[in-house]
C-alpha cells in the first residue's frame, strides 16, 4: 500500500469504462484474501461505475451501501490511502440472500449482516447473495485522484458459484437475468416523456412498441411496467422545489440531493457571491457530440429584472442548426465577473470524458467578457455576437417610434455608429451626429442614452477587436431566447420568480425535458405531435425554405426589397436596408422585435449576387494589417506566423481573381458598388477564420 501514489493514473478514452478496461495492481491482505487496486481521475468515478453496470454476464446496478467524507486539514500526518471521501459500492442483488427464505437469512455468519439500504423490505425479491463490491477512495493527499479497492470481483455467492446474470442457470427466464432495476437513461427518458404531458398508457404502449422493434426484451429495461411509470408519475406529482422555506436552505438540499448534476459550486457568504453551475448527463453527452469540432455560445444575464439572479446558458448547435442548453450557471453577480472560476472547470470535466475533444469557436455576446479565459480553457477563437444589441433597438425604436422613414435612418446611423472601423474619433463624431441628428425622437434618444450609451464605445472596441458572428447562430441563440422567456415568465409563475429553487427546478424538469424531446423525436420520429413546431425550426432554417423567386431585390436600388409570403402568395414583405445586420421588415414577427426569415434569406441572397459589399469584417481585418505594417511585431516567431497567413491569403485571392477573369465570378457592377459602399453591412454577410 505505500506504493499506490507510484501506480499510472489510468483514464480509458471511452465514454463508460469498466474493470476490463483497467491494469489492476493485487495487494495481499484483506477480507477476500487480496483486493485489486486501480488509479483513476476522480471525476471519472461515475463513469466507472457505469461501465460496471453493464458487463454483458453479471449485468447489475451498484448503489452506495456506505459512504463517509473528511474536511480537508482535518488529519495533520494522513496515510498514503487516507481518504477525503470513501464510499462503498455493492452489487444490488447482494450481499443477503433471500433465495431461499423469505423471512431472512438462515446464515448469515459469513457475509455482510441484513443492515443498511440493502436490507429494506422492497429489495428483498432480488436479493441473492451477491458477494461483488468495491471501495472508492479520495485520496487526501491528491484530491483529483480516486483509487477503487475492488473487494470481489465476481458475481458469485458465498459458495463461489454464480447467483444472477446468464451464467446462473436458476436465474435463466428470470428478471435475475438482467440488472434489478431500470437504467437511468430509461428513467431520465420517461421522466421526460411525463414532465411534458405524455399519458402513462402511451409511455407503455410506445415502450412496448420499441422492444418489438428491436426483436424482443434483452435486458431489464425492456421490462419496464406501468407499476414503473406510475411510481415516476407519483413521484412528479409529489415532488415540490421548496425543499425549506428559505431559499437558501432549500438551494443547498437541492444541491446535496442531485450533486451529479452540479460541476461548480460557491454557496451563499457575505462576502463571494452565490454561483451555482448545473450540467445533466443528458446535457453533457450533448456537449460532447455537438461541441467537438463546432461551436459553443453564451446566453448570458438573462432577466436582470424579474429573477432573483439573472441566469447564463451555454449552447450547442446540433444537426439542423438549432441551439440546445448544455450548462446553466446562475450567480448573484454579473456573470464576466466570476467566469473564471468555473470556466475551466467544464472544460475539463468533457476533456474528461473525451481527451480529444475540441471546440472549434466560443460565441460571446458581452464585449466585456474576458475572452483570454475562454481562450486558455477551450483552445479555440473567440467570436462576438450583436443579436441583442439589434433585438433590444429595434423593440424600443419600433415602440417609440411610428414614422417608417424615420426608423429606417435611425437604425442604419445606428450601424454606422456601432461599426465603425475607423479610428475611435471617428466613432465619437458619428455618435454625436446621430444624437443631434434625431434629437426631435425624445423618447426613443432617452431610451438610448440610458440603456446603450455608458458601453458604446466597449461595443466598438468588441467590433473592431473579435470577429463577428453570422446570422445562422443569432437566429438560434434568439430562439432559445424566446424559448425560456416563454417558459419561466408565465404569469401563473409570477410568484416563483424570486426563488432560485424553482428556477432551478424548471430548467432542470420541464425546460430540460422539451429540449430533450425535441431531440429524440427528431432522432426517432415519435411525438413529433407533441414538438413546440414555433421552436423546432429558427429563423436561418426557416429562410432556406424560401425560393430565390420569391424575392424581388432591385440591385440597383438598394433601399428596400420584398419577399412574397410563403403562406399567403397574394401578400408580400417589406425589407428596408436590405443586406443589412440592421435591416427592418414589416411582417408579424420583425414587428416585435425579432430576427425573421425574410431579412436573412434577403441578406443571403445580396451575398450570392454580390449587390451589397461583405466589407465590413474586412475593414476591420484590412485596419489591423495596415497597423501591423506601420508597427511590425518584434518576436520573429509571430512574425513568421503572419506572413504564413498573409501568403495564403495572398493565394487565396488570386484564385478568386482567376475565377472572375474566367467569368466563373460575377463582378461587381461599379454603379453597385459606389452606391453600396453607402450602406454600412453586416458581418452576418462575410466572415473571416483569421
Amino acid at each position: 500500500m505505500e506504493d499506490i501514489l507510484n501506480l499510472p493514473v489510468q483514464d480509458p478514452p471511452c465514454a463508460e469504462f469498466s474493470a476490463d478496461h483497467l491494469k489492476w495492481v493485487k495487494v495481499e491482505g484483506g477480507r477476500q484474501g487480496g483486493d485489486d487496486v486501480a488509479l483513476i481521475p476522480f471525476a471519472r468515478v461515475d463513469d466507472f461505475v457505469k461501465g460496471e453496470s453493464s458487463n454483458a454476464e453479471c449485468p447489475a446496478s451498484f448503489r452506495i451501501e456506505s459512504r463517509r467524507k473528511r474536511p480537508e486539514g482535518s488529519i495533520s500526518k494522513p496515510r498514503v490511502d487516507g481518504y477525503l471521501e470513501y464510499t462503498l459500492y455493492w452489487c444490488s442483488y447482494g450481499p443477503e440472500d433471500y433465495r431461499e427464505s423469505h423471512s431472512g437469512l438462515e446464515d448469515g455468519s459469513n457475509i455482510k449482516p441484513a443492515s443498511g439500504k440493502g436490507s429494506r423490505p422492497g429489495r428483498r425479491h432480488m436479493m441473492r447473495g451477491c458477494l461483488c463490491h468495491f471501495t472508492v477512495k479520495r485520496l487526501y493527499t491528491r484530491p483529483l485522484l480516486a483509487l477503487i479497492i475492488y473487494n470481489q470481483r465476481k458475481h458469485v455467492d458465498k459458495s463461489g458459484a454464480p447467483c444472477h446474470g446468464i451464467l446462473d442457470r436458476d436465474s435463466l427466464g428470470t428478471r435475475a437475468m438482467y440488472a434489478p432495476r431500470i437504467s437511468e437513461d430509461l428513467r431520465q427518458k420517461v421522466m421526460s416523456m411525463l414532465y411534458i404531458g405524455v399519458p402513462l398508457d402511451s409511455i407503455i404502449q410506445h415502450h412496448a412498441e420499441v422492444v418489438q422493434g428491436h426483436g424482443g426484451p434483452h435486458n431489464r429495461d425492456d421490462f419496464l411496467t406501468r407499476n414503473d411509470v406510475r411510481n415516476m408519475e407519483r413521484l412528479i406529482r409529489n415532488y415540490s422545489h421548496e425543499f425549506h422555506a428559505s431559499d437558501e436552505c432549500s438551494v443547498q438540499m437541492w444541491v446535496q440531493r442531485h450533486h451529479k448534476h452540479v460541476f461548480y459550486l460557491q454557496s451563499y457568504s457575505g462576502v463571494e457571491p452565490f454561483v451555482l453551475g448545473i450540467q445533466t448527463d443528458w446535457q453533457l453527452q450533448q456537449m460532447l457530440r455537438y461541441g467537438n469540432n463546432g461551436s459553443m455560445a453564451f446566453h448570458s444575464m438573462f432577466s436582470l429584472k424579474k429573477l432573483k439572479y439573472p441566469l447564463c446558458t451555454l449552447l450547442v448547435f446540433d444537426l439542423s442548426r438549432n441551439a440546445i442548453p448544455v450548462a446553466w450557471v446562475i450567480s448573484s453577480s454579473f456573470v464576466n465577473q466570476d467566469v473564471q472560476k468555473w470556466m475551466g472547470i467544464l472544460a475539463e470535466r468533457v476533456r474528461t470524458k473525451d481527451p480529444r475533444w475540441r471546440l472549434n469557436s466560443f460565441l460571446v455576446d458581452d464585449p466585456s467578457f474576458n475572452v483570454s479565459i475562454i481562450r486558455e480553457a477551450f483552445q479555440c477563437r473567440v467570436l462576438l455576437c450583436v443579436w441583442q444589441v439589434r433585438r433590444a433597438c429595434i423593440r424600443s425604436l419600433l415602440k417609440k417610434c411610428c414614422n417608417i422613414d424615420v426608423q429606417r435612418e435611425i437604425f442604419k446611423h445606428l450601424g454606422w455608429i456601432l461599426y465603425c472601423t475607423r479610428s475611435e474619433q471617428h466613432a465619437m463624431d458619428a455618435l454625436e451626429e446621430f444624437m443631434q441628428v434625431f434629437v426631435d425622437q425624445c423618447a426613443f434618444m432617452d431610451y438610448f442614452k440610458r440603456r446603450w450609451l455608458p458601453s458604446i464605445e466597449l461595443w466598438i472596441s468588441g467590433i473592431k477587436s473579435l470577429p463577428v458572428s453570422s446570422p445562422e447562430p443569432n437566429a438560434a441563440i434568439e430562439s432559445y431566447h424566446l424559448r425560456l422567456k416563454l417558459k419561466l415568465f408565465n404569469e401563473q409563475n409570477a410568484n416563483s420568480w424570486s426563488r432560485v429553487d424553482w428556477l432551478i427546478h424548471t430548467l432542470t424538469t420541464e425546460f430540460h425535458s422539451l429540449y430533450w424531446l425535441d431531440q429524440y423525436s427528431s432522432e426517432t420520429g415519435y411525438f413529433d405531435n407533441l414538438r413546440d413546431k414555433a421552436f423546432s425550426t429558427n429563423a436561418w432554417c426557416q429562410a432556406l425554405q424560401i425560393p430565390d423567386v420569391d424575392v424581388i431585390l432591385d440591385e440597383h436600388n438598394l433601399q428596400l426589397a420584398k419577399v412574397i409570403s410563403q403562406t399567403d402568395r397574394s401578400l408580400a414583405y417589406t425589407i428596408l436596408n436590405p443586406g443589412s445586420e440592421f435591416s427592418l421588415c414589416d411582417c408579424p414577427w420583425s414587428g416585435v422585435g425579432n430576427l425573421c426569415k425574410h431579412v436573412i434569406k434577403v441578406a443571403m441572397l445580396c451575398k450570392s449576387r454580390q449587390v451589397a459589399r461583405p466589407l465590413l469584417a474586412a475593414q476591420v481585418y484590412r485596419q489591423t494589417l495596415l497597423a501591423l505594417m506601420q508597427n511590425p511585431p518584434d518576436d520573429p516567431l509571430v512574425l513568421d506566423h503572419a506572413i504564413l497567413h498573409a501568403t495564403r491569403l495572398q493565394q487565396e485571392i488570386k484564385g478568386l481573381e482567376e475565377l472572375s477573369n474566367n467569368g466563373l465570378l460575377q463582378p461587381l457592377p461599379p454603379e453597385i458598388s459606389s452606391h453600396a459602399s453607402e450602406n454600412i453591412l453586416s458581418p452576418c454577410l462575410f466572415q473571416l477564420d483569421h
